[in-house]
């Protein structure tokens, strides 16, 4: 089975995204949740993931409306599949307007 890690970055700040809400579905059942740690990271979520499409949702708009940061998306969603036995990290740099993920190692 695999794993799962995430790690967000806030661009325009320059540092990781701290207090970041994360949850991680199949379909619509969750199957985990979280939030980033002071390094914008959150080490495991979902433990034992078999093969499937998999969704993680970032609750962006609490992150920005905290900071009192217009922003453009109130969440960013990762749709990706697990193929293979392995460990997955899925980073997002994040900024008001736009957004960039990879699969990560």
């Amino acid at each position: 089975m695999s794993s799962l890690s995430t790690h967000v970055l806030d661009a325009v700040a320059g540092a990781p995204a701290t207090g970041i809400a994360v949850t991680l579905y199949r379909d619509a059942e969750v199957l985990g949740a979280g939030t980033t740690d002071t390094d914008g990271r959150i080490a495991a979520l979902g433990a034992a993931l078999p093969p499937g499409t998999y969704r993680l949702v970032f609750d962006t708009g609490a992150y920005f409306a905290q900071r009192a940061v217009e922003a453009f998306y109130p969440e960013v969603s990762v749709t990706f599949v697990v193929i293979e036995e392995r460990h997955y990290h899925v980073p997002l740099l994040l900024s008001p307007f736009a957004f960039s993920t990879y699969r990560g190692s």
